[in-house]
């Protein structure tokens, strides 16, 4: 049973990367390393409310991170090209300056990204922007869940 609670920091520590990596699911990683904790601790450690509630704020905050951005882009104006840009510009960010490169790729990737559309650069500074917003909501609200979710891990390990 050891492995498992090896398995379940591996996975801890990829749901809390995978928070700011665009493509690794953060927070269902988390919840996956609660999982692998119970299976380690003969289901002793979580009560089935607690990992039932984990499960449905898992599922909240996956489906919530996919509007923000969109509602963000939309609510300022973005076009498809400026969401784009703000993805690439974060994992761009992410390798050459990290932590900070993240959001200051965001917002550059946004930028760009609608200047190359043929916004003015008002509006491609607005519509980056929104873009910029929607995203850094949606990775703080994954922080926080997959943050959660990591303290009851390391409570119930020790």
């Amino acid at each position: 049973m050891f492995v498992f609670t090896i398995i379940g920091i591996l996975l801890i520590i990829l749901g809390i990367i995978g928070c700011v990596v665009p493509g690794l699911p953060g927070p269902p990683l988390s919840y996956l390393a609660l999982i692998s904790l119970s299976i380690s601790k003969k289901w002793e450690v979580f009560s089935p409310e607690f990992l039932i509630a984990m499960a449905g704020l898992t599922i909240l905050v996956t489906a919530i991170d996919f509007v923000i951005p969109a509602f963000g882009a939309k609510k300022f104006g973005a076009s498809k090209f400026g969401f784009w840009g703000a993805v690439i510009g974060m994992i761009v960010g992410f390798f050459y300056f990290p932590p900070l490169g993240i959001i200051i790729g965001a917002f550059l990737g946004a930028f760009v990204g609608e200047v190359i559309s043929g916004k003015q650069t008002y509006g491609a500074f607005k519509a980056g922007w929104g873009v910029f917003i929607g995203i850094i909501t949606g990775t703080v609200l994954k922080l926080v869940v997959s943050g959660i979710m990591t303290f009851y891990f390391f409570k119930a390990l020790f």
